[in-house]
């Protein structure tokens, strides 16, 4: 039976791929949740035959894992955001399956794993395809009553998920209904400017104006513009965070 692991930081998910591979008649050990959990088990255990990894993970991209760890494992990465060049995984010879994961594409993914002798990844290669090809919002353009209004992405302060609705906030202190939820937003964000702290804020690296220990290993953000509410770096996303800011 071939080995199999699972890189993902979220567990409804991972409860989910579990059971669609149960449905395919697969087990999956070990699970790993996080870059630097994987890296330590890597190093320690032979390598499994297939892999399961999310691209984002809550201390960064699980590409870090197969840079620090050269695995010959087959890889399927999964990942919420179509804006990863599909294109580039095809050309290193790697899966690739959008979230939620559907179980005829999984099937399908694992049918050519059981009939193609994986090929070496170049893990270096692809991350250079996917940046080159990755696009960041430069604009957003808003709606205000009868009148439309393109904001550039250096006056965005942040954005922010309240009653169902996505908001726009300028460092102007202008708050706009911005269409996409976070989800969709996050990626088309460039990473250096803007970071997820938790489900409902993406905020902008300029207009932080102090860090503040948040007891339970949390964090306090204090921004430069009153905010509608307390801003708590999610405790899982701290580390990142950290990383984010160095």
């Amino acid at each position: 039976m071939n080995r199999i692991a699972i890189i993902e930081d979220e567990k409804p998910a991972v409860r989910r791929l579990q059971r669609m591979l149960a449905k395919e008649g697969l087990q999956v050990d070990p699970i790993l949740h996080s870059v630097a959990e994987a890296i330590k088990w890597f190093r320690q255990h032979p390598a499994p035959d297939l892999i399961l990894a999310d691209i984002q993970l809550s201390d960064g991209l699980s590409f870090d894992i197969f840079k620090t760890i050269p695995l010959h494992s087959a890889i399927i990465f999964t990942t919420a955001y179509d804006q990863y060049a599909i294109k580039a995984f095809k050309l290193n010879s790697i899966d690739y399956l959008l979230k939620p994961v559907k179980q005829a594409e999984l099937h399908f993914a694992l049918q050519k794993f059981k009939q193609n002798k994986p090929k070496e990844v170049d893990i270096l290669q692809l991350i250079k395809s996917l940046q080159s090809d990755q696009i960041y919002k430069k604009r957003f353009t808003v709606q205000y009553g009868m009148h439309l209004q393109s904001i550039p992405i250096e006056a965005i302060a942040y954005f922010y998920s309240q009653d169902k609705a996505t908001w726009l906030v300028t460092s102007g202190g202008d708050e706009f209904i911005c269409e996409p939820s976070l989800d969709a937003l996050e990626p088309v964000l460039h990473p250096e400017d803007f970071f997820r702290i938790n489900r409902q804020f993406i905020i902008s690296r300029k207009v932080i104006k102090d860090i503040v220990q948040y007891g339970s290993g949390r964090l306090k953000i204090v921004l430069s513009k009153k905010m509608p509410q307390e801003i708590i770096v999610a405790r899982q996303r701290v580390k990142a965070f950290k990383i984010w800011l160095a």
